[in-house]
């Protein structure tokens, strides 16, 4: 169904049946509730917190486990977090701090795995644009040096790819 479509059949509703459906929603779905939660009562630092933790979790996580390092899960948060229409500066803090953690674990833990460095290059570039795009850079650039920092002496190329890309999207 189109929202378009949506859009019409709402008009024909009851001010009450719209009011009894969206509870139905609340009740019904995870997405919708944290959506109406953060609509009525927003919080976007408390929101940002609880988002930064996920992230924090599969890096550093709390007590003697070992990181799991799921990139899905960090861009699953992210794209929650997006889906409640944060302040952009708040968007991009979430994302500059999923880039500092996966750039300093290569720093802690030393050489990893093709793989992982090619999925923190292609998150790394695309928080670079989207702070670029959004007039941020002055903002968070100290905190993406250190990352590039960070990621120099890791093999496979990471060092140079990180760097490159830090230094191709501010001069853009």
């Amino acid at each position: 169904m189109s929202k378009a479509k949506l859009k019409k059949f709402l008009l024909t509703m009851q001010k009450d049946e719209i009011i009894e459906v969206i509870l139905e929603l609340y009740s019904a779905r995870k997405g919708a509730k944290e959506y109406l939660d953060f609509y009525v009562e927003p919080n976007e630092k408390e929101k940002l917190q609880e988002y930064k933790h996920i992230i924090q979790q599969e890096f550093y996580p709390s007590g003697r486990r070992e990181p799991k390092f799921r990139f899905s899960v960090c861009r699953k948060a992210i794209s929650d977090f997006k889906k409640l229409k944060p302040s952009v500066e708040a968007l991009a803090e979430l994302m500059v701090f999923y880039m500092e953690k996966a750039c300093k674990i290569t720093h802690d833990y030393g050489d990893l795995w093709e793989q992982y460095y090619d999925a923190v290059e292609g998150n790394f570039e695309k928080t670079l644009k989207f702070i670029k795009v959004n007039n941020l850079w002055d903002k968070f650039d100290s905190r993406l040096l250190k990352c590039v920092d960070w990621a120099s002496g890791s093999g496979w190329g990471f060092s140079d790819s990180i760097a490159g890309l830090y230094d191709e999207v501010k001069e853009s």
